[in-house]
């Protein structure tokens, strides 16, 4: 990566960011780069590295140091997003995220502290594996409608249900799963639940997916699943609300993840240019080259531009709703735009499942769907200025 471009803005002026993010930048380049493929086949990170992650300080870095996590800001969640986009496996960087970014906000938020010590704990440090289950078959962008429902009995949820689309479930050790506890109450009767995926009557079934093959995506199961009362988390009744918090975090760290794979892939074709000869000349000579890239390094740092500006309001502690909203719809649609361009650039090298440019073609387009689609954050916005 050319540190120029990558690391060098004002967000990142303490001697603490460089160091983080060289700690981060040796894991990524000597565990995860050399065994990218290996991951593609195993269909998800080698579980035994996460412990490896949890003492670089990765999988708790905003939350409470009580319960091991780096009680620091969103410019080092920034870092690790941005180094985690140069491991060669978007799949990787996926679990990755759903476990520190999706799986454990709400239960580092809101959780109680014997609920924290049980989960998340051993979350920050690697020894357990989080998973989050919000989607339904027939519930996607329209979280209201799931209707996985948990009844209580005594102390216990009954939970019955499906989820579909849950990464990470196939070596999970919990799920934070979204139920209706009381459908008459509406927005005011889901919770959020901590449910282990080793509770009798939860089974799952693994999916085929066309890209981000480094890690897994599944339909999870809940037959009569009983947990205990104790595994709410916050207040019964609060879960959708809480969740529709917890989905700022994920698409905040999808964005920053995506602004940092186009630029890394940037600079992965424009060596390519330098290198490849056509007609006797280097194919970054030619000017309609050299405009494509002037084109999307323009775009590129829009996009980089505006994730800042998220997490500038975030670490401000102010609502960034809206701006994370045009983030993510920006952000992706300039990934998928370098992606196409640099794929173009690899001419028939290009249409190769190895090459990077075919593989951020195809993992970037998970984006545009994927923690709210395009057109969901479009009427965020439009709500949010008064359409």
């Amino acid at each position: 990566m050319d540190e120029e471009l990558f690391g060098d803005h004002e967000i990142f002026c303490e001697d603490e960011h460089r160091i983080f993010r060289e700690s981060i930048r040796k894991f990524v380049q000597a565990e995860l780069v050399p065994r990218a493929r290996e991951f593609d086949e195993l269909g998800h990170l080698d579980k035994s590295l996460y412990p490896r992650m949890g003492e670089l300080g990765m999988l708790g870095i905003r939350y409470d140091p009580q319960y091991g996590g780096g009680g620091l800001d969103w410019t080092y969640s920034a870092i690790m997003a941005e180094e985690l986009a140069c491991a060669d496996n978007a799949g990787v960087t996926l679990g990755v995220i759903d476990h520190t970014d999706m799986a454990t906000p709400s239960l580092a938020t809101f959780g109680s502290d014997e609920l924290k010590q049980q989960f998340l704990v051993p979350a920050i440090r690697g020894e357990m594996v989080g998973a989050i289950g919000v989607t339904e078959p027939h519930a996607g962008s329209d979280v209201a409608a799931i209707k996985t429902r948990a009844v209580r009995d005594g102390d216990d949820w009954v939970i019955n249900g499906s989820k579909m689309y849950i990464t990470n479930i196939s070596h999970a050790d919990f799920v934070c799963l979204l139920a209706v506890n009381d459908p008459e109450l509406g927005y005011g009767g889901f919770s959020q639940i901590i449910v282990p995926t080793d509770a009798t009557g939860l089974t799952y079934t693994l999916l085929d997916k066309i890209g981000n093959w480094g890690s897994d995506t599944g339909a999870v199961y809940l037959e009569d699943v009983r947990v205990p009362i104790a595994y709410t988390i916050g207040d019964i009744g609060r879960g959708f609300q809480q969740q529709m918090m917890q989905f700022q975090d994920e698409r905040l760290i999808a964005l920053l993840n995506a602004n940092a794979a186009s630029l890394d892939l940037w600079h992965k074709t424009r060596a390519y240019t330098k290198e490849r000869m056509a007609f006797g000349q280097a194919l970054s000579s030619f000017q309609v080259n050299q405009f494509r890239f002037v084109d999307m390094l323009a775009r590129i740092t829009a996009a980089r531009e505006l994730g800042y500006a998220c997490v500038r309001k975030r670490n401000r502690g102010e609502d960034a709703t809206k701006e994370i909203s045009m983030g993510k719809l920006f952000c992706i649609e300039v990934a998928q735009q370098v992606a196409d361009t640099c794929l173009q650039l690899h001419g028939g090298a290009g249409y190769m499942t190895e090459n990077p440019a075919a593989r951020a073609f195809v993992d970037s387009r998970l984006g545009s769907v994927g923690g709210g689609a395009d057109e969901v954050m479009k009427q965020i916005v439009a709500k949010m200025i008064g359409l």
